[in-house]
């Protein structure tokens, strides 16, 4: 292991692993987790689809009779993200070239490992933990869907996977997937346009019927996808419409899912001789902590003893902890630093990744010593 938290994270991020092809990257991690002194299993999630590596779990057994505490990670990131080139400038992180940096999620591996390492060379006497490095996430959270959450020890944790220092996302929406087929009839686009029914303009009717955005304080509907077609000259007969729709309230996604249904079937109707097919996939459930949980205050009192003034708060987007959330483990989301993620012009600060590891050390020694480790 690296000595210095920036010369690590390099390490990390220069080794590829977008979504399906972590397998070098999880060998690393892997080693790592050994070095540290940690019993590691890898499970058989590789064999079962897009050929993403096995979830990693590892347990540090630890030197206090405590119900072990839980952090999770996702080795995979979002392309392009092979052969980054990084480079510190003015104290922050960034990418040469045209590649993502990889700071969602390595920066939340590199501020875990990195703590424990420290907090191991001072002789601490660490509380259990398990450590959760799970594939896939980013193409749908696939890695924590396929785990068998029934392994965990734990009844609560953290998930390192947000942008903000100080965040600490207490919730999170419900996703639903709409996959659209709208089906016209084929013509020769210049002969017999008129014997044909345009797929395309079908689709388009029905997008433009249905509201798109934020909807409220706590939904969003967006349609992000949208294939068809074969020529200029052939009237199409198929477009394929892929959207979605977030909710922190179940009422809300389930109704909403059904307008949208509903809205698209009445524009389907305006056009004789057009058809359409569609399908509802419940992506990830939602969640939402009770603010005065005892895990919540230590993690809000770790950031109080460094300096950082915490942010409950309730997020727009999905993660890892929604599913642990579903399985029963309670999980919150740590923002690590990460900036302008999914982007080529991703970064970190220097002085971010720092800080969340010490962080991290801070909320292991209030956990192991918790009797004395709250404010009144």
């Amino acid at each position: 292991m690296k000595d210095n938290i920036v010369d690590y994270f390099m390490q990390m991020v220069r080794i590829g692993s977008e979504s399906g092809n972590e397998r070098e990257f999880a060998a690393f991690i892997t080693d790592e987790l050994l070095h540290l002194g940690a019993d590691v299993t890898i499970d058989g999630f590789s064999n079962s689809s897009h050929g993403c590596s096995g979830n990693i779990y590892a347990y540090f057994s630890g030197r206090i009779e405590l119900e072990p505490l839980l952090f999770c990670c996702h080795i995979d990131t979002v392309k392009p993200g092979i052969d980054i080139d990084p480079y510190v400038e003015d104290g922050v992180i960034k990418s040469r070239g045209n590649t993502i940096l990889g700071s969602d999620d390595k920066s939340g591996i590199v501020e875990l490992l990195f703590a424990i390492h420290n907090l191991r060379l001072s002789g601490f006497d660490m509380p259990p933990l398990e450590i959760l490095f799970t594939s896939c996430e980013e193409i749908g959270l696939l890695g924590a869907k396929y785990f068998d959450s029934s392994i965990l020890k734990s009844k609560y944790g953290f998930a390192l996977d947000s942008m903000e220092v100080g965040n600490i996302i207490i919730g999170a929406p419900a996703q639903n997937t709409l996959n659209f087929e709208f089906i016209g009839k084929t013509a020769h686009a210049g002969f017999e346009p008129e014997k044909g029914v345009n797929a395309i303009k079908v689709a388009a009717h029905a997008l433009d019927e249905i509201q798109v955005g934020r909807i409220d304080e706590e939904t969003t509907i967006n349609f992000g996808v949208i294939l068809g077609g074969y020529a200029n000259n052939i009237v199409p007969d198929k477009v394929i419409v892929s959207g979605e729709i977030r909710s922190h309230s179940e009422e809300k996604l389930e109704t909403l899912t059904n307008q949208v249904i509903n809205k698209a079937k009445a524009a389907v109707e305006e056009f004789p001789k057009a058809d359409m097919i569609y399908d509802v996939t419940r992506e990830y459930n939602s969640f939402l902590l009770d603010e005065n949980n005892f895990y919540l205050k230590l993690a809000a009192q770790a950031f109080k003893n460094i300096g950082i003034s915490p942010q409950l708060l309730k997020s727009g987007g999905g993660s890892d902890a929604n599913i642990l959330n579903k399985d029963g483990i309670q999980m919150a989301v740590i923002g690590t630093g990460m900036d302008k993620v999914h982007t080529v012009d991703e970064q970190i600060k220097v002085r971010d990744l720092e800080v969340i590891s010490v962080w991290i050390e801070e909320l292991i020694n209030l956990y192991g010593n918790s009797k004395r480790g709250l404010d009144a």
